[in-house]
């Protein structure tokens, strides 16, 4: 699809608040660069429109809500509510036809908000319609001598009855150890069907911390995997090694800031930055390493100077996409399964912060081997920095825009409510 296809509903006034998240790159358009020959295992990574179902045409980008300030995190409740995080330390909810933004629920932990850190990604539980479960990710400051130094935390609260307050709040995971570097945080949730909770987390951005990722004796550049009551599964991959922490489940990442668990496979995917270029998105088994700082295929900051021994390594996971220079700084990334864009489903979606876009990528074969056909930026004349993206009850994606005053985006074929309009949540 072009972006010409795309008409506004509404006025979409682009957010002036402070970019956070790369601010060492000024790269805003999407580019993509050509795989190397070597690489067989990676598809092909040409843009252009391929065979295939043909995409969606006459759709319309409309604004759901508006208002926020440096949201990081939405999530749909069963009655198509929204919730969303702000990095302040807030939580809001967004009525079910985008009308009405709530007061900050009351009742939350405290967050050490500065930089990129503070109040991060909301999840519902699986059984949230009975339970009504919450859980959410958090940097907290230390205490005392380590107050100026920050951990990647995850708490569980139910959701009162009128969604006006966090009750029964409950620590699941603290980072460890803190760290004074508020970079690179990672940060994202999904949870599993059958009753685990995943955490990415990122490196700390500097070469003393960054390294650490290769190391399971530190929580740095991992993904982590617990139950959603905060126990350690006993299959974890690390559990009863000496010097490893329990809660690790894969190692070698840099700052995966996006992440779901496939519906049919259970695998964790995740979406995660490369330092200038480098991005990728990963398929998640358990045990892995992924290379980072040892293998990427990007380079560092200002001298594009070479990093780790080179782009693969054996017994290190290639992506199963990634792009170069410029990065596309990607934020999350969904699986549509819905049914009000029939020709994408089962199409992964990924939103970019610097490339101020969603890229969706096209894939063939098994759930668990996928290979990656084609990929396409979309939404690009929005111009906005794509902070989280979800599917909504109605089938059509939501798109949570970054900075100071930011919003929601509805992406839809038609001018149908929202509360009425049918489709699959995901």
């Amino acid at each position: 699809m072009q972006p010409s296809a795309v008409s506004r509903a509404k006025p979409c006034p682009q957010a002036r608040g402070k970019r956070t998240s790369w601010r060492r790159t000024a790269f805003v358009a999407p580019f993509v660069a050509l795989l190397l020959a070597a690489q067989p295992a990676l598809a092909s990574l040409d843009d252009t429109p391929a065979d295939g179902p043909a995409a969606p045409g006459a759709l319309q980008a409309s604004t759901f809500a508006s208002g926020l300030e440096s949201p990081w995190g939405m999530e749909f409740l069963p009655d198509g509510r929204l919730l969303v995080t702000e990095r302040a330390g807030r939580l809001r909810v967004i009525s079910a036809d985008g009308r009405e933004i709530s007061e900050a629920v009351a009742g939350l932990p405290r967050v050490r908000h500065g930089n990129h850190g503070g109040l991060l990604d909301v999840r519902i539980d699986p059984d949230f319609a009975h339970n009504r479960l919450v859980y959410l990710s958090y940097t907290k400051a230390g205490r005392l001598l380590l107050a100026r130094r920050s951990g990647l935390t995850v708490a569980r609260a139910r959701l009162s009855e009128d969604a006006t307050r966090l009750e029964q709040v409950q620590v699941l995971f603290r980072q460890r150890p803190r760290v004074a570097v508020d970079e690179n945080l990672g940060g994202r949730l999904a949870a599993s069907a059958d009753g685990y909770l995943f955490l990415t987390v990122g490196d700390r951005y500097t070469v003393e911390q960054r390294i650490r990722a290769q190391d399971p004796a530190f929580h740095q550049g991992k993904t982590v995997r617990i139950r959603t009551d905060g126990s350690v599964p006993a299959d974890n991959p690390f559990v009863g090694r000496d010097g490893a922490l329990p809660e690790i489940w894969s190692l070698g990442h840099r700052n995966p800031q996006g992440a779901f668990v496939h519906p049919r496979t259970g695998m964790l995917w995740v979406a995660e930055h490369g330092p200038q270029g480098g991005d990728e998105v990963n398929i998640v088994r358990g045990g892995a390493n992924y290379g980072w700082p040892i293998v990427t295929f990007g380079c560092e900051y200002d001298t594009c100077a070479p990093i780790g021994e080179g782009v693969s390594k054996p017994g290190m996971e290639a992506p199963l996409a990634w792009w170069g220079k410029p990065g596309i700084a990607p934020s999350n990334l969904i699986l549509y399964t819905g049914d009000q864009f029939p020709e994408w489903k089962g199409s992964v979606f990924v939103g970019a912060l610097a490339g101020r876009a969603v890229w969706r990528i096209e894939l063939s074969g098994d759930d668990d081997a996928p290979r990656m056909t084609r990929r396409e930026p979309l939404f690009a004349e929005l111009g906005e920095r794509i902070r989280d993206i979800r599917q909504g009850p109605d089938g059509g994606l939501y798109l949570l825009t970054d900075g100071g005053e930011a919003r929601v985006i509805r992406i839809a074929r038609s001018l149908q409510s929202p509360a009425t309009a049918g489709g699959a949540a995901h």
